[in-house]
């Protein structure tokens, strides 16, 4: 005989619909969904052109800041680096103050891929922002950069 603990239903209910963690994870999804979509045409994904944009500097940065502003570890950055270097959009090269680390830079045609994907980018940020209430796509994005 088990003492199976019953969790009333009311319960599932209050975390469905109070849980930040759930309604955070299905806006991204959505999110990274409507992004992919919109920059499939540039042969681009959401995660690719946040971490190419990130690579758009004066100078070419280490890996570890660009993981970290991209909330990643050095590992799962390097196998996103992976695809865009075959396509020599991207290079990584060793650092030449510290011979352990690594530099990353866009090439040429990493900069016009960027270019090309920089307008679409825009254009579905701006019909996003309409969605929101006066204010609201400002307030979101202090609200998520206050938890991360």
């Amino acid at each position: 005989m088990s003492n199976s603990i019953e969790i009333p239903f009311s319960t599932t209910l209050m975390v469905r619909d109070t849980c930040l963690c759930l309604h955070v994870q299905r806006a991204a999804r959505a999110l990274a969904r409507l992004f992919d979509d919109a920059l499939r045409p540039a042969g681009l994904t959401n995660g690719q052109f946040s971490l190419m944009m990130s690579l758009n500097r004066p100078e070419p940065p280490p890996m570890g800041p660009v993981a970290a502003l991209l909330a990643m570890d050095q590992t799962t950055l390097t196998a996103a680096l992976k695809p865009l270097q075959r396509k020599g959009w991207v290079t990584v090269m060793e650092n030449p103050r510290d011979r352990r680390g690594r530099l990353l830079s866009l090439t040429p045609e990493g900069k016009a891929v960027l270019a090309r994907a920089l307008p679409i980018w825009k254009e579905t940020h701006a019909a996003l922002d309409q969605k929101l209430p006066e204010g609201g796509a400002t307030r979101l994005r202090q609200d998520l950069q206050a938890l991360s």
